[in-house]
C-alpha cells in the first residue's frame, strides 16, 4: 500500500467517524435551517440523552413567544419548555425543535410559521422519530401559533398544548379531535384568559373534549407553572395518531 492511498484511507476513517461523533450528539444542540434564498437561520434542538438512532422517539415543536424573537434580546431554548428540559434533562425523552421567530408572529400562513414547519420536518428526517407521536406547544405569541398551525394542519399532531394565545373560534371543528390541554393564567394582562375560555369552549361545542388549566392569580407568565405540570409530559407522551 502507497503512502498516499494509506493516507486517503485515515482521512476517509476519520471522516466517517467525525460524522458518527456528530450523529450521535446528544442535548441542546445549535443548528441552522437554510431558507430557499440562502438565508441561514439558527435553530435549537434537544436530542434526549438516551438517543442513539436504534429506536424511535417522539417529538415536540415548541413555538416561544415575543420576546424571544431576533433582535430583542433572549434565546429561545432558555425560556418556556428549555427551561423545564433542563430540570429533567438526563432524562426528558422528547427531541424538541425549537425555532426561533425572526420577525414575530408564527401564524400559519406567515413565513414563520411555514419555516418553522419546515425546520420541524429537517429534523425528523435527520433523526429516528416516531411520526405518530409529534406534539405542538407554544406560548403566547406562540400560543396563538399553536392554534394556528393546529388548524392549518390538523393531520400533522398527536396533541397540542397552547398557554395563554388565542384562537378562531371558527377553527374549532377542524381541531376537535385532537387531543389538547390549555393554560392561562386568569390574570394575564398581556393576553386576556377570554381567549382561551372562548376557545376550549368552541371546541366543546364542536364536540372535542379539551383539557384546560386555568391558573388563579397568575399574570402573564403561565408556561413555567405549565411545564412544570407532574402529569403534562407523561400525558403528551401517552397520545398517539391512530
Amino acid at each position: 500500500m502507497t503512502r498516499a492511498l494509506f493516507a486517503a484511507l485515515l482521512s476517509a476513517v476519520a471522516f466517517v467517524a467525525a460524522g458518527s461523533a456528530q450523529d450521535a450528539k446528544t442535548g441542546f444542540i445549535t443548528k441552522d435551517f437554510t431558507d430557499p434564498d440562502g438565508t441561514k437561520i439558527p435553530y435549537v434542538v434537544f436530542v434526549p440523552h438516551g438517543y442513539d438512532g436504534t429506536k424511535e422517539y417522539p417529538v415536540i415543536l415548541f413555538l416561544h413567544g415575543a420576546g424571544e424573537t431576533k433582535g430583542r434580546g433572549g434565546v429561545p431554548a432558555k425560556v418556556g419548555i428549555g427551561t423545564a428540559i433542563k430540570k429533567q434533562e438526563k432524562e426528558f425523552g422528547f427531541i424538541t425543535v425549537i425555532p426561533q421567530s425572526q420577525k414575530g408572529g408564527w401564524q400559519a400562513a406567515s413565513a414563520e410559521g411555514k419555516r418553522a414547519l419546515a425546520i420541524l420536518d429537517e429534523v425528523t428526517k435527520s433523526y429516528k422519530t416516531d411520526t405518530k407521536r409529534v406534539y405542538l406547544t407554544g406560548l403566547s405569541m406562540g400560543g396563538f401559533g399553536t392554534w394556528s398551525i393546529a388548524a392549518a394542519h390538523p393531520d400533522r399532531w398527536a396533541a397540542i398544548a397552547p398557554i395563554c394565545g388565542g384562537g378562531n373560534a371558527k377553527d374549532a371543528p377542524k381541531i376537535k379531535d385532537i387531543p389538547t390541554w390549555v393554560f392561562h393564567g386568569d390574570q394575564d394582562k398581556a393576553v386576556k384568559v377570554e381567549l382561551s375560555r372562548t376557545m376550549v369552549d368552541a371546541l366543546k361545542k364542536a364536540g372535542g373534549n379539551p383539557k384546560y388549566s386555568e391558573y388563579a392569580g397568575v399574570d402573564h407568565n403561565s408556561w413555567d407553572r405549565a411545564y412544570a405540570e407532574k402529569e403534562f409530559f407523561p400525558w403528551l407522551a401517552a397520545q398517539k395518531k391512530k
